[in-house]
């Protein structure tokens, strides 16, 4: 249950050694290093009675749409950004269990698409095709696939598996020829009453240039739409944490990336771009804003009910218990919930198509599967860092023609996000 580090010589974390692979690995295109599609034992799945209709023979039902994506630039270049720049992933890779424990979720996909090695092709794929320097991702339950495909591409990882009966996890990843790992700690929510859920913590240098550094935290925030307290505490202890590390390492900036199962009209969005939300003005069980998420509903198809009945239930449920707002804010006498970070969300500063984006300039999806359509994967980024541009996201009507993702081409319910950031000139900083 601890945190496994896969380091470079220099790091400060032991390197412990992965468990034996069952499976056969064989050299792909890009230096890429996968299995030959035999399934271990630790990932074959029997089929459910839902998807006896499948012909693995028969072609997917939906057309191949064009899954391209294309770099957008920063809306406004900054004189005081420095040279010394570098790329960051978030990315929810879909655990191989959570693929099939949650057939539900999958029912317009076909079975092939779902298998893990399938799956784990395309997504390091995606990986090593962009070439970013550090790569977090949430939900991953086959660290160590993963592990020895992105050694061979240069990269050193650390993982922390979730407490109790949970498989899955989250990962760093990082360039070694590009950044020294100096200082690290995993948060284990649970210690907190907060879940199971944890979060990774990461301090990095520039090898060319150790007064560069930088703070990376990697999240996967309680999906639960209805625990709006709890995704609020996981929030506020990260970027406490991080505010910490950051003061620790000479005042380094932060990158925040992560799955925050929360979109962008949330009240929980707000806390996190305006660092405080007086939670006694918002419903607990919708805090998130996952409930209007149905793909029905965001594509047009079903509007919600606006019924007397509804506004009712929803006038009931805003009460907040003492323990509730103490899970939120960290206190029973605070009804308003802080963090010490000023953050700012990296896709919302570089405007994309408005087939891609919201009013904000945050994506409009970044997840899709049966049950949900939108926006819950964020990079957010403090003082210290300009983002300069971000790989765009996927049109709906792109996105629609799959009929639900994983697909053919991307190995995941979700979008990764990719940012690229410089760090700002301080001298020039200081001399205005």
């Amino acid at each position: 249950m601890g945190c496994c580090f896969r380091a470079a010589p220099s790091s400060p974390f032991p390197c412990l050694p992965p468990p034996p692979i069952t499976t056969t690995l064989t050299t792909l295109r890009m230096g890429l290093c996968c299995s030959n599609g035999q399934t271990d034992s630790t990932s074959a799945q029997p089929r459910s009675h839902s998807r006896k209709w499948y012909n693995p023979q028969r072609k997917p039902s939906f057309p191949v749409a064009d899954l391209s994506r294309h770099w957008v630039a920063a809306d406004v270049y900054s004189p005081l950004q420095s040279q010394d720049k570098f790329t960051v992933v978030s990315y929810n890779i879909l655990g191989d269990r959570n693929a099939f424990k949650h057939g539900d979720l999958y029912r317009n996909v076909p079975l092939i698409y779902l298998k893990w090695e399938r799956r784990k092709r395309a997504i390091c794929q995606e990986l090593i095709g962009w070439d970013p320097d550090i790569i977090c991702l949430q939900e991953v339950d086959k660290y160590y696939d993963l592990m020895m495909i992105m050694e061979k591409a240069g990269y050193a990882g650390s993982y922390k598996r979730r407490t109790g009966d949970y498989v899955d996890g989250c990962a760093i990843f990082w360039k070694t020829n590009k950044f020294h790992l100096l200082d690290g700690e995993s948060i284990e929510f649970k210690q907190f009453g907060l879940r199971d859920n944890v979060a990774q913590l990461s301090v990095f240098e520039m090898c060319k240039d150790s007064s560069k550094r930088i703070i990376i935290g990697n999240i996967h925030v309680l999906y639960n739409p209805r625990r709006g307290e709890v995704k609020l505490g996981q929030i506020r202890s990260l970027a406490s944490r991080a505010h910490l590390l950051s003061k620790k390492w000479g005042n380094a900036p932060v990158v925040l990336a992560g799955d925050y199962n929360s979109t962008p009209k949330s009240a929980i969005y707000k806390f996190l771009s305006t660092s405080e939300l007086n939670v006694k003005l918002h419903d607990r069980r919708d805090l998130s804003g996952q409930k209007n998420c149905l793909p029905t509903q965001a594509l047009g198809l079903r509007k919600e009910n606006g019924s007397l009945f509804v506004s009712m239930d929803r006038f009931f449920r805003q009460g907040w218990t003492n323990e509730e707002v103490k899970t939120a804010t960290g206190s029973a006498d605070c009804n308003v919930v802080v963090h010490p970070l000023k953050l700012n969300s990296s896709y919302a500063t570089a405007m994309g198509s408005t087939g891609t984006r919201d009013s904000s300039g945050e994506p409009l999806v970044t997840s899709y599967h049966s049950k949900f359509l939108g926006t819950v994967d964020y990079l957010w980024y403090s003082d210290g860092l300009i983002p300069t541009k971000v790989l765009d996201t996927l049109p709906v009507n792109v996105l629609r023609e799959t009929g639900g993702l994983p697909c053919e081409k991307l190995g995941s319910d979700h979008l990764a996000l990719v940012s690229e950031f410089a760090f700002c000139n301080m001298d020039q900083k200081q001399e205005q």
